[in-house]
C-alpha cells in the first residue's frame, strides 16, 4: 500500500483510510475488529472516526465507534503503528446528547470532546484531530450555495486555532485538520496560523466522488498552494456508486435502513439516473461499479487518502483491491461525458 504525508504535519498515512462510522450501528464490535485486522493486514495504517459516530447519530449509540476502536487498539497492541484520526462535532443543536446540544468549536467544547474521545479510544493522544464541520454559517451536507441570511454567532477561527495549538503543545494531538470546509475557510486557517505562529492545518476531509466533484471548483488550487491534503470521504456516494441501488432500489444499505430525510442529496432523481449510467459504464468495461468509482477516486492527483467504509469483509476486500485497477483513456473519457451532462448531482 502506497503512503503519503499529510500536509506539512509529518504524518505518513496509507493512501486508503478505513472509515468506521458503521461500527456500533451496522457492525458489531467483533465485526469492527475483523475489519480493522483485515485493513491493517493489507497495509492500511490510517483509521478515521468521530465522536458523533456511529451513524445515523443517536444518543443511545454515540461514542460506540470510538469505543470499538479503543478495544481493538488495546487487544492488538498496534497503537504505535496506527495513524488515528477523530473529529469534534461543530454546532449541533439537533444532537442534544452532545454536550447538551450547545456544542461549538471553542476551548470548553473542544477539550471536553477530546478528553472523552481519548478515554473511549484508550489512548493518550490522537494523531489527527479534525473539526467535523465549521462553527460559522457555511453550506454543508447537501447545501449547494452560501446564504447570508443564515448567518449566526460563531467561534472565530483564530480562537479555535489557539485551542488546537495548545493541544499540540500538550501532546494530546499531533496535528489537526478540518472537514466539510470551504476555500475561504482554508485560507483563513492558513492566514491565522501565520499571524499566531501556530501549526498549519494538515488536511481537509470533504465529500469527493463521481457525483460530487465540487472540490475541483477552487478548493483544489487552494489546497495545492497551501499544502493542505484532501481526505476524500463517501467515495461511493452512500452506496449509490456501488450499483446496488441501481439494480434494486430496495437493496439493504444506508439509504434504505435509515430515514430518507437523513441523506436527501443521495436520493435526488438526478443521482438515481447518473448512478445507473455509471454502473452501466463500469460493466461495459468489465469492472464492478464500485471498482470503477474507487479506482477513479484513488487516481486523482489531489486526493491524499480515500476514506472507504464497508459493512462486511467482502466489500472491504473489493474496495481495497480496487487500488490495483487502472482506468484506461476510453473509460475516463466516458466518465467526463457523463459528468458534463449533469455535474455534481449529489453535491
Amino acid at each position: 500500500m502506497a503512503t503519503t504525508t499529510l500536509g506539512n504535519s509529518g504524518l505518513q498515512v496509507s493512501k486508503i483510510c478505513l472509515g468506521t462510522m458503521t461500527f456500533g450501528e451496522q457492525n458489531s464490535e467483533t465485526e469492527a475488529h475483523q475489519q480493522l485486522d483485515y485493513a491493517f493486514s493489507r497495509g492500511i495504517n490510517f483509521i478515521d472516526t468521530a465522536e458523533m459516530y456511529p451513524v445515523m447519530p443517536r444518543a443511545e449509540t454515540q461514542g460506540r465507534t470510538e469505543a470499538y476502536i479503543g478495544s481493538w487498539l488495546r487487544h492488538s497492541g498496534q497503537r504505535q503503528n496506527v495513524i488515528l484520526a477523530s473529529k469534534v462535532a461543530g454546532p449541533s443543536r439537533g444532537m442534544h446528547w452532545i454536550r447538551g446540544g450547545d456544542n461549538d468549536l471553542n476551548e470548553k467544547n473542544i477539550r471536553a470532546a477530546l478528553d472523552a474521545s481519548l478515554q473511549r479510544l484508550q489512548t493518550d493522544y490522537i494523531d489527527l484531530y479534525q473539526l467535523h464541520w465549521p462553527s460559522r454559517n457555511v453550506p454543508v451536507f447537501g447545501q449547494t450555495r452560501f446564504d447570508p441570511a443564515l448567518e449566526r454567532p460563531h467561534t472565530a477561527i483564530a480562537e479555535t486555532l489557539e485551542v488546537l495549538q495548545a493541544l499540540v503543545k500538550e501532546g494530546k494531538i499531533r496535528a489537526f485538520g478540518v472537514s466539510n470546509e470551504s476555500a475561504w475557510g482554508i485560507s483563513e486557517f492558513v492566514h491565522q496560523a501565520s499571524r499566531l505562529q501556530a501549526p498549519r492545518i494538515a488536511s481537509i476531509q470533504n465529500a469527493y466522488h463521481l457525483m460530487n466533484r465540487a472540490f475541483e471548483q477552487g478548493l483544489d488550487e487552494t489546497c495545492y498552494r497551501e499544502q493542505v491534503s484532501l481526505l476524500a470521504y463517501s467515495p461511493l456516494a452512500f452506496g449509490q456508486l456501488s450499483g446496488k441501488y441501481a439494480d434494486d432500489p430496495a437493496a439493504h444499505g444506508r439509504l434504505t435502513i435509515f430515514p430518507p430525510s437523513w441523506s436527501p442529496r443521495y436520493t435526488r432523481p438526478a443521482v438515481l439516473d447518473i448512478s445507473r449510467r455509471y454502473a452501466a459504464l463500469a460493466r461495459r468495461h468489465g469492472l464492478t461499479p464500485a471498482q470503477m468509482a474507487l479506482a477513479w477516486c484513488y487516481s486523482r492527483w489531489f486526493v491524499a487518502s480515500t476514506i472507504i467504509g464497508a459493512t462486511n469483509l467482502t466489500q472491504l476486500q473489493e474496495n481495497i483491491d480496487a487500488w490495483e485497477v487502472t482506468l484506461n483513456e476510453d473509460i475516463l473519457r466516458e466518465i467526463e461525458l457523463i459528468h458534463a451532462t449533469h455535474p455534481n448531482p449529489a453535491q
